[in-house]
C-alpha cells in the first residue's frame, strides 16, 4: 500500500500490547516473525558504512593534497548534500531503507570527484603564484575565484549528466519499480544537489578553508610514488596507440565468454537473520500425517543451539492470499543473535547442519530466507531459487516428464535437493455400492451415498455467530469410525 513497513510493525506491536492486558489467564500472544529487526539492522549497517566511506574519502584527500584544511571542504559539503537529500525524501515520502541509502552510497564517489577536481585546481593556481608574489588575502581569493570559474561550469554539467543518466529507471513498473525506485530517487536527488553545491557552497568553503602554504605536487612522496608507476604506462600508450587499442579489443572480446556463463538472478542472497523451512511432500498425505510431520520437524529444528524459536504451519487459512497446499509445510525459524552462536558457525554451516538433522523420508527440504521466498513465490510461483516449469495438455505426461527431470538433476554434484510436484496421483476412495444388498434393505443408491457423504465429509446443520464471525456447525461420524478403509466398510447406515 506504500506505507512505511517499520511504522506499521510498531503500530501492530502497540496494539498487541493493549490486547495482552485483556487476555484471560493462560492465554498469551507469541510473535513468530518480526521483520523490524531486519529493517533496523540493515539501515544501521548501511548508515555505518556511509560514515566509513566519508571518513576514508577525507583521509585519502588529506594524504594526496597534503593539506588537511582542504579536506575539510569535503567534510562539510558531503553531509550538507545528504541532509538536503533527506529533506527532499521526507517531502516526497521516500523512506530511509536499504535501497534508498544504497543510492546515496553510490553517489558519494561522483560527488567527491567534483569537489576534489575543484580543490586540486585551486591548489595548482596557488602553487603558480605563491612563490612569485606575496600571498595576500585578496591574491588568494582571486586565485580561488579563477580556479573555480575555470572548472565550475564543466563540473556542474558533468554532475547533471550523471543525474539524468538514472532517469530511465523511473520507467520501471510493478515489482522492479518498488525495488529500484527509492535508489533512483535518492541518487538523483543527491547528484542534483551536489551539482548545485559545486558552484555555491564548495567555492565558499574553499575561500574560508584553503589557507596557508600549499605543498607542491612534487613535494608529496605519495604522489611521486604513483607518478613513477603510471608514467611508464602512459608513455607506452602514447607511443604505441595501435597496440593499446588492439589489446583493449582483445580483452573486450575475451570478456564475452565469461559473460555468457555468468548467470543471473533477480536479487542477490541476503542474510535476513531468520530462516524459512518449506519442505514438500507427496500429494497423498493426510491431515493427521501432515500434522505429525510438522511437529516432528519442529522438534528436530529446535535441537539446534542457534535456533531461538520455531513456529510451523500446515494447510492454509480460508483466504485466497495463502494458497498453500497441504503438501507444503511452512516453518518460520527465529535465530539467536550471531554473538550467541557457536564459534566458527556460519549461516551456510547452519543450513547444512539443519538439513542433516531433519532427514525424514518423503520430505524434500528447502531452507530459505523469509522475504526472498515470498518474493520468489509471488513473481514465479516457485519458492526455491531455481525451478523448472513444464507445460502441456496432459497432466499425466507432465508428471512423468517431471519425474525424469528430477532424476537427472538429482545426480548433479551441486544439487542439494530436488522435487518434481505430482500434478496427479492423489488418493481417493471409491464407494462401490452392492445394489442387491441395498435393495434387500429397501435403501436407494441416493440414500446410501447421502449417508456416506455425511459420515465422511459431514453436513453443515446451521451457522453460529461470534461477534462478526460466522462458523458452520458440522455433523459427521467420529474420527475413530472413519480413519481406515476397514472401518469405512463397517459404517452403520441404519
Amino acid at each position: 500500500s506504500g506505507s512505511n513497513a517499520l511504522d506499521t510493525i510498531n503500530a501492530v506491536k502497540e496494539k498487541l500490547n493493549e490486547i495482552r492486558k485483556s487476555l484471560p489467564d493462560g492465554v498469551e500472544i507469541v510473535e513468530t516473525y518480526d521483520r523490524s529487526q531486519l529493517i533496523e539492522r540493515g539501515v544501521e549497517t548501511l548508515s555505518y558504512r556511509l560514515m566509513e566511506e566519508m571518513l576514508v574519502v577525507i583521509i585519502v584527500c588529506a594524504l594526496f593534497l597534503m593539506h588537511f584544511r582542504s579536506s575539510l571542504v569535503i567534510l562539510f559539503s558531503l553531509p550538507v548534500s545528504i541532509l538536503v537529500a533527506f529533506i527532499v525524501m521526507r517531502m516526497q515520502g521516500v523512506n530511509a531503507n536499504i535501497m534508498s541509502l544504497g543510492g546515496i552510497a553510490i553517489a558519494i564517489g561522483a560527488m567527491v570527484d567534483a569537489s576534489i577536481v575543484m580543490i586540486e585546481n585551486v591548489h595548482k593556481h596557488i602553487e603558480r603564484i605563491q612563490d612569485k608574489k606575496t600571498m595576500t588575502h585578496q591574491v588568494r581569493l582571486n586565485a580561488i575565484y579563477n580556479a573555480a570559474k575555470e572548472v565550475g561550469s564543466p563540473l556542474f554539467f558533468s554532475l547533471l549528466i550523471i543525474t539524468f543518466s538514472f532517469l530511465p529507471i523511473f520507467t520501471l513498473e510493478a515489482q522492479e519499480a518498488r525495488l529500484f525506485m527509492p535508489l533512483a530517487y535518492t541518487k538523483t536527488y543527491v547528484m542534483a544537489i551536489a551539482a548545485g553545491l559545486s558552484i555555491t557552497l564548495v567555492p565558499a568553503l574553499m575561500a574560508y578553508l584553503i589557507k596557508g602554504r600549499i605543498a607542491k605536487e612534487k613535494e608529496n612522496p605519495l604522489n611521486q610514488f604513483f607518478v613513477k608507476l603510471y608514467m611508464p604506462v602512459i608513455n607506452v600508450a602514447l607511443k604505441k596507440p595501435q597496440l593499446v587499442l588492439m589489446a583493449t579489443v582483445l580483452i573486450l572480446v575475451s570478456a564475452i565468454f565469461p559473460y555468457m556463463d555468468l548467470g543471473s538472478e533477480f536479487m542477490p542472497e541476503m542474510d535476513e537473520g531468520d530462516l524459512l523451512y518449506m519442505p514438500t511432500t507427496l500429494p497423498s498425505i493426510s491431515v493427521g500425517k501432515a500434522r505429525e510431520l510438522l511437529q516432528q520437524t519442529d522438534r528436530l529444528i529446535k535441537t539446534i543451539p542457534e535456533v531461538k524459536q520455531v513456529f510451523g504451519k500446515v494447510g492454509r487459512a480460508e483466504t485466497a492470499t495463502d494458497p498453500a497446499p497441504l503438501t507444503m509445510l511452512e516453518t518460520t525459524i527465529q535465530l539467536k543473535p550471531k554473538s550467541e552462536w557457536r564459534e566458527g558457525m556460519t549461516l551456510e554451516k547452519l543450513k547444512l547442519e539443519l538439513d542433516q538433522r531433519v532427514k525424514i523420508p518423503s520430505l524434500h527440504n528447502a531452507w530459505l530466507m523469509p522475504i526472498r521466498a515470498r518474493i520468489d513465490m509471488q513473481s514465479t510461483g516457485i519458492n526455491t531459487p531455481i525451478g523448472l516449469k513444464i507445460s502441456g495438455p496432459d497432466l499425466s505426461v507432465i508428471q512423468e516428464i517431471g519425474k525424469d527431470v528430477e532424476s537427472i538433476i538429482n545426480h548433479l554434484p551441486d544439487t542439494a535437493s530436488v522435487y518434481a510436484e505430482r500434478a496427479v496421483g492423489a488418493r481417493y476412495i471409491d464407494i462401490d455400492i452392492d445394489r442387491d444388498s441395498a435393495a434387500h434393505f429397501g435403501l436407494s443408491i441416493a440414500e446410501i451415498e447421502e449417508v456416506a457423504s455425511i459420515a465422511l465429509g459431514g453436513m453443515n446443520l446451521t451457522m453460529t455467530l461470534e461477534g462478526r464471525q460466522r462458523y458452520a456447525v458440522n455433523l459427521r461420524y467420529p474420527q475413530s469410525m472413519r480413519d481406515s478403509i476397514k472401518k469405512l466398510k463397517e459404517l452403520p447406515l441404519i
